[in-house]
């Protein structure tokens, strides 16, 4: 996340997220969010804002966010 945040080739252990989750807004500036899977439960969102080249945190748990849930 920290040397590669918006990765060339997406993984299924860091990807954007889909949907409605794509997108996320941090100071009124609206930026891409992402998913890194940390562990086999743990994962970290963040939203990468280029405007100031840094990546704000929206989620860091160690279960599986219901959010993604289909429904």
């Amino acid at each position: 996340m920290r040397t590669d945040p918006r990765p060339i080739a997406e993984t299924s252990r860091h990807h954007r997220l889909k949907g409605s989750l794509a997108h996320g807004t941090h100071r009124g500036q609206t930026c891409e969010q992402w998913q890194l899977e940390v562990t086999s439960g743990g994962r970290v969102w963040y939203l990468l804002d280029t405007a100031r080249e840094t990546c704000w945190i929206t989620f860091a748990g160690t279960g599986h966010s219901r959010a993604t849930d289909r429904r």
